[in-house]
């Protein structure tokens, strides 16, 4: 069922993300086999880590662009 998806980290943030949408999809369904689900469960929580990543990442740089705000 994940065999042939390519590794995470080579993923964009929206594909991580695309794939994670319709992973959860399909384990709400409830249609898939046990040791199926248990390996979409265990990408999933690989894609979960790594969206959060981008987004980490993402506010660390805004945080750095961001003017200053003086401190009182």
């Amino acid at each position: 069922m994940t065999d042939n998806l390519p590794p995470v980290q080579e993923l964009s943030y929206e594909q991580a993300r695309d794939q994670l949408v319709a992973t959860v999809r399909q384990l709400e369904g409830g249609q898939v086999p046990l040791e199926d689900a248990l390996k979409m469960w265990e990408r999933g929580e690989e894609l979960a880590k790594h969206c959060q990543a981008f987004l980490d990442s993402a506010k660390q740089r805004l945080d750095a662009a961001a003017p200053q705000q003086p401190q009182d």
